[in-house]
C-alpha cells in the first residue's frame, strides 16, 4: 500500500506481511515527514487528526484500511 492509500500525501509504497507492521511503516515515515515539515505531509496529518477525534469514526477508517491490505495480492 502506498502513503496515498493510508491517508499520507505521496507515493511511496509500503511492504509488510501483516497490516500492523504496514502502519508501523507509515507511522515512521510520517514521523520523518512531520520532521521535515513537508506541507503535503502536514495537511495529511492534519485530517488525521481530525479522524482520531471520534473513535467510532477511527476505528471504522482502520477497519477498512486493514480489509484494504488483506484483499492485495501477496508479492
Amino acid at each position: 500500500m502506498t502513503c496515498k492509500q493510508l491517508g499520507g500525501a505521496c507515493d511511496l509504497a509500503f511492504h509488510a506481511e501483516t497490516f500492523e507492521e504496514m502502519a508501523g511503516q507509515s507511522k515512521s515515515h510520517g514521523t520523518e515527514m512531520f520532521k521535515k515539515s513537508d506541507p503535503a505531509h502536514l495537511k495529511a496529518m492534519q485530517k488525521m487528526q481530525e479522524l482520531m477525534k471520534s473513535p467510532e469514526d477511527m476505528a471504522a477508517w482502520f477497519a477498512s484500511k486493514k480489509k484494504e491490505f488483506d484483499a492485495l495480492p501477496e508479492d
